[in-house]
């Protein structure tokens, strides 16, 4: 069965404007991002055609195969765990990285962007559900990382990113997504731009407890084979 992008598009949309209005806050807030990991280009140009400008892709082996293969003028958020020796091709890529974990990574994307001639977007990610398989680092120690990694000259510090448990009912997502607000509402106001945190099964609790970018895969290009 064919999946319609473009109506999908508009229902996650809608979703988004619904948890906005009950949390007392304006939809452009939120910035969706289309999570295209395993989807084709042409599925991709079918959500740019809905209206879709920011794609997030979790494989760098899988993403320099397609980003250049899209010509329209969208944003590419990195989004996968991200191994030291990956950041000199995703540097030049991608608009945000999600997924600083560490000072020594932080300090090898500030080196390849200082060579690709860039400021690299970043966002530290904190493992907010503590489960000992999911990358990114505890709660306690994220503010700390947070003020070395934002002394970096060519990488801008713009929030966190946090993943909740899988759930059975997304309102106990909740006082995951509440932490980690608490937690970035300690950054300083410079370092304090995105919230990234909700993904297809949660992202409305998320929007209502402040994420500024949900990262959708399912719900707009259905299930993966």
């Amino acid at each position: 069965m064919s999946v319609d992008i473009v109506r999908n598009v508009a229902v996650v949309r809608e979703r988004i404007a619904r948890a906005c209005e009950r949390a007392e806050r304006k939809p452009e807030e939120v910035i969706l991002i289309a999570v295209s990991k395993t989807v084709d280009v042409a599925r991709i140009e079918q959500a740019i055609a809905a209206g879709i400008e920011h794609f997030g892709e979790n494989y760098y082996q899988e993403a320099r195969e397609k980003v250049p293969l899209v010509q329209a003028p969208v944003y590419w958020h990195f989004i996968g765990h991200l191994q030291k020796n990956k950041a000199r091709g995703v540097v030049p890529l991608f608009e945000w990285i999600h997924t600083v974990d560490d000072e020594e990574l932080a300090h090898e994307i500030d080196r390849r962007a200082q060579a690709a001639g860039k400021r690299q977007r970043i966002l530290i990610e904190v493992n907010i559900s503590r489960e000992p398989q999911k990358y990114g680092v505890l709660p306690e120690e994220a503010l700390s990382l947070a003020e070395r990694v934002a002394q970096l000259p060519h990488v801008q510090l713009e929030g966190f990113m946090g993943m909740a448990p899988i759930v059975e009912d997304a309102e106990q997502a909740r006082p995951y997504f509440a932490e980690l607000r608490r937690l970035f509402e300690k950054l300083p106001e410079a370092n304090r731009v995105h919230l990234s945190m909700g993904m297809t099964q949660d992202f409305e609790v998320a929007i209502e407890e402040g994420a500024t970018m949900v990262r959708i895969g399912t719900a707009i290009f259905g299930a993966r084979a």
